[in-house]
């Protein structure tokens, strides 16, 4: 190792612009005055150092050569973010400062530097060594010369001394001391390692180096001088920790080089990158749509995963990395995971490749149908709450949605996260299921018992209920007879004799209603309710009473079209004017008789307040309306009265039926 190299600072400066044509074609020519530059150049140590190659960045992209050219803020930046010593502003004052006065020292050693020798002085010869002496090795020069090469060369490096009696290349100096013309067996291998270096540089070899120290911004590698190997140099991507490296040899490529300052770049990541492009080239040649490839996973990103397939990283979709519901992708696979991918797309142009781990299993929806038919009872696990309702897991890849009108029978839902939480195990009902869209509609209250149907069961039709008026609408109340079940009184079931118009004349919100359960509809959900049936007087008169039986009635008015007789309290039915009397009679003289402004005083034969026989021509429970007729009470009265005195009669034979008729109907 050279001691003009053995600087970790020279070292860890990136690399300089290259060498001007007229720089190397000055040197080649005249060795000495290279020779000469190497000591301008220990002096410029300093300067190069502040204005040094590039360092990596956490980006990868190299620093621009000159440090100092963006300014005291880059440098600053840099500084406090990777080791965090000194303030932006002190800094960028030092490193300003020293770069200042390295610049001037370089001027001034070279306007007063050693005289160039000549190019016999710098000749390369070869020779024998002699012997070793305390002032160094002896060697012969022929012509009965011996010249010494100075202990120094070999105390101070690590240049092992030529074995006895070896063959070796030395350079003259022109320098002698005591009876020695010295020679220097350092400059011979420094050049010779720079001649091989800068030809592997132009060649682009490959070299091999040992790590041999660990500095900001990359690591020194030892290629027969110190090299600069960029910490995002060393691996095709960022490499957290390189203190590990210390000692290991590598394979690396030059990738820059000036030899008259002294610096040398290299790079193992662009050896990665062309075997990494050699399986790239090869590799797209063979992927196709829909092939299994095995890789690993190279990186994990909160959209999907990275998948090194050999020379190619193909993407694996968070959607596509399973059937079911994913979080996120390190949920399923992790770095470094082997598995087995399917090729989904492939664009051999741009080098994309969408890949797929779904694919690989079973599709869950493919038999959904006969395993979850509708109507299906099954468990799941509520993996979802939204503001519509939850979304549950029947089986991985397979969700269903359970509407928040779906949740409870009786309680009015706000927000379905007041019934469920996320994790919780639920029965339910599969209500509609379609595979070709991926979708199964769920209900969760039809998994328990209805309770409006188990509190139908408990108020059959008949039933006599309490409830308290809910609300009032313009054709009725609605009664709440328990909690979720309500039913409802139509205008029309108020009253028997009264009509209802305003149901909030009679209704008040919250008072108690007693009425009767009329109808149960369980497939719309209503009950009806009334309140007149609950005294159901027409109820009791319609048991007792039928078509063709003759009653007594009274009278009560008269109208146009006929006399409403009243046959019990709030019982009330009509005989027709065309069943009062015969058209015969109607036609002989005026039926109706009245004042000239005030009521009928009578229709035919009845009047009002008085009390006749009538015979039940129609009956309508369900209208509550009885239908009359006076003349066909007559006939029957007159028939039976004809038949009793056929059977009964003794009396005078002079005596004529006609007359017994007349005088009974006189004497009623």
């Amino acid at each position: 190792m050279f001691a003009d190299h053995d600087n970790p600072s020279t070292a860890a400066a990136a690399a300089p612009a290259q060498d001007s044509e007229s720089d190397k074609a000055k040197n080649e020519e005249n060795p000495a005055q290279a020779g000469a530059g190497e000591v301008v150049a220990g002096v410029k140590g300093a300067k190069d150092e502040a204005t040094a190659a590039p360092v990596a960045q956490a980006d990868g992209d190299p620093r621009p050569e000159n440090a100092a050219a963006q300014g005291p803020q880059a440098a600053g930046a840099e500084s406090q973010g990777k080791e965090g010593a000194a303030p932006v502003d002190a800094e960028a004052a030092a490193a300003a400062e020293e770069a200042a006065g390295s610049e001037e020292m370089s001027k001034l050693m070279e306007q007063y530097g050693e005289p160039v020798e000549g190019a016999s002085q710098n000749e390369i010869i070869e020779v024998k060594v002699v012997a070793y002496t305390e002032q160094g090795v002896v060697v012969d020069l022929g012509q009965k010369t011996e010249g010494l090469i100075p202990a120094v060369e070999f105390s101070e490096t690590e240049i092992p001394r030529p074995e006895p009696n070896a063959t070796i290349e030395v350079q003259r100096t022109g320098e002698h001391k005591e009876g020695y013309l010295i020679v220097s067996y350092q400059k011979v291998l420094r050049r010779r390692t720079w001649e091989r270096i800068d030809a592997a540089f132009k060649a682009k070899d490959t070299v091999t180096g040992k790590v041999v120290d660990r500095i900001k911004g990359g690591l020194v590698v030892d290629v027969g001088v110190r090299a600069f190997l960029p910490g995002s140099q060393f691996d095709l991507r960022p490499t957290q920790n390189l203190d590990n490296l210390l000692g290991q040899e590598l394979q690396v490529r030059i990738t820059k080089l000036n030899r008259r300052r002294g610096n040398v770049v290299v790079s193992r990541r662009a050896i990665l990158e062309e075997e990494l492009h050699s399986k790239r080239a090869a590799l797209m040649e063979t992927l196709t749509e829909g092939q299994v490839v095995h890789g690993h996973v190279k990186n994990v990103t909160e959209y999907g995963a990275f998948v090194d397939l050999g020379g190619i990283d193909g993407l694996l979709h968070l959607t596509d990395l399973s059937w079911g519901r994913v979080k996120h992708p390190s949920d399923v696979v992790k770095p470094e995971q082997e598995l087995d991918v399917i090729i989904l797309k492939f664009d051999k142009e741009k080098q994309r490749v969408s890949l797929g781990l779904k694919q690989l299993m079973a599709d869950p929806w493919v038999n959904a149908a006969e395993k979850y038919p509708a109507g299906g009872k099954v468990h799941g696990k509520i993996v979802g709450v939204v503001d519509y309702g939850v979304f549950v897991e029947l089986e991985q890849g397979i969700e269903g949605l359970v509407h928040v009108s779906e949740m409870s029978w009786n309680k009015k839902v706000t927000h379905p996260s007041k019934l469920v939480k996320v994790g919780e195990e639920v029965d339910v009902v599969v209500l509609d299921i379609k595979p070709s869209d991926r979708r199964v509609s769920l209900g969760m209250k039809q998994a328990l018992p209805d309770p409006w149907l188990q509190t139908a069961d408990k108020y059959p039709v008949g039933t006599v209920v309490t409830g308290k008026v809910r609300n009032i609408a313009e054709f009725g109340a609605f009664i709440e007879i328990e909690d979720g079940f309500d039913g409802l009184v139509h205008v029309g079931d108020v009253s028997w004799t009264g009509r209802v118009k305003n149901p909030h004349e009679v209704f008040r919100k919250g008072e108690p209603i007693t009425a009767k359960v009329l109808k149960i509809d369980p497939e719309n959900r209503r009950v009806s309710l009334g309140i007149k049936q609950v005294n159901d007087i027409w109820g009791d008169w319609f048991k007792t009473h039928k078509v063709g039986q003759l009653v007594k009635g009274k009278v009560s008015r008269i109208a146009t079209f006929g006399a409403f007789v009243e046959l019990g309290e709030n019982i009330e039915a009509l005989c027709h004017n065309t069943e009062i009397e015969d058209k015969r009679r109607r036609d002989e003289g005026a039926s109706m008789h009245r004042t000239s402004t005030g009521p009928l005083k009578s229709a035919g034969p009845l009047e009002p307040g008085k009390e006749y026989d009538f015979k039940i021509i129609k009956i309508s429970p369900e209208t509550r309306r009885i239908g009359l007729s006076y003349r066909a009470a007559v006939k029957q009265v007159e028939r039976r009265e004809i038949d009793q005195y056929k059977s009964t009669t003794k009396s005078s034979s002079t005596a004529t039926i006609g007359d017994a008729i007349q005088s009974k109907l006189s004497a009623r």
